[in-house]
């Protein structure tokens, strides 16, 4: 696979208001054609906020809306992964992402896990995913998380042995306990991107959004991280932000050469061993 060029848009969506959010997509979408990047990426639920508890059926959108055919129509310059709230055909709504490329939707993610507990209240108003699954891109075979996905192993290790080396992590995480002079939240992120990375030989895109809701502040912080588990760039923590990646392809194959962990995990042990636990916790 050849070199490419990437955009982290750190955006700063306003609750309730997709149009608005979509004009600062496009915006930001327009930029990234500018610059010659081939892939942008948006935060968790980039089109309509976070906080949205009872505007949740007021926002959500389906597949076929004219604001997902828009962005849809614009990836045929440059691919774009970003988050929204989905209605299905039965009314069910989900914290969902999309995976646009060459004028097609490539890739849906609902999200899996769905916090409630501390300041989140995601099962109040959402349905759960069922699924993880990596896709072929023009970059390679890719994965998507939302958020709280990442912070449980198993979803980013399903997506490695499904293939993919590149993680898409989308997110809207608010700011938690300060540790000296750093934010809790962004040092806990931190650690789990690269550990993610360097334990899958996998890159890792992070991004996530900034801005206030109901008095809240989300962080920012939005980073790639190599294989090698190193965090390469950053985005500034608290504001807007736009961070460009020229992604170095050989890297990967170094890493693999050089720590070969993706090469030698024996996925035949992990499923007969999950199985058993499976049968054991269910006598």
């Amino acid at each position: 696979m050849p070199d490419f060029t990437a955009v982290l848009a750190q955006i700063k969506p306003k609750l309730g208001c997709v149009a608005d959010n979509l004009a600062l997509i496009e915006e930001r979408i327009q930029q990234a054609i500018i610059q010659k990047a081939e892939l942008v990426i948006f935060p968790e639920l980039a089109l309509t906020g976070y906080f949205l508890k009872d505007l949740v059926p007021e926002v959500a959108l389906r597949l076929d809306s004219p604001e997902i055919l828009r962005l849809t129509e614009l990836s045929s310059q440059i691919s774009i992964a970003f988050g929204f709230v989905e209605v299905t055909d039965d009314y069910r709504f989900f914290n969902s992402a999309l995976y646009l490329e060459d004028g097609n939707i490539k890739h849906l993610h609902r999200k899996v896990y769905l916090p409630t507990y501390g300041l989140f209240d995601e099962q109040r108003y959402l349905a759960r995913g069922e699924r993880f699954r990596a896709f072929d891109t023009k970059f390679g075979r890719m994965g998507m998380l939302i958020c709280e996905d990442m912070w449980h192993l198993s979803s980013s290790y399903i997506l490695a042995m499904d293939g993919a080396a590149t993680l898409l992590c989308l997110s809207s995480s608010p700011s938690r306990g300060i540790e000296g002079e750093s934010l809790g939240s962004a040092t806990a992120w931190q650690k789990l991107t690269t550990t993610t990375a360097m334990f899958l030989n996998c890159r890792v895109f992070y991004c996530n959004r900034v801005g206030y809701e109901d008095g809240i502040n989300f962080w920012g912080g939005s980073e790639y991280i190599s294989p090698a588990g190193e965090s390469v760039v950053r985005a500034g923590l608290m504001v807007e932000d736009n961070v460009t990646i020229t992604v170095d392809e050989g890297a990967l194959r170094r890493e693999r050469i050089f720590s070969p962990m993706l090469r030698d995990e024996n996925l035949f042990v992990t499923v007969q061993e999950l199985k058993r636990i499976e049968r054991e916790r269910s006598q």
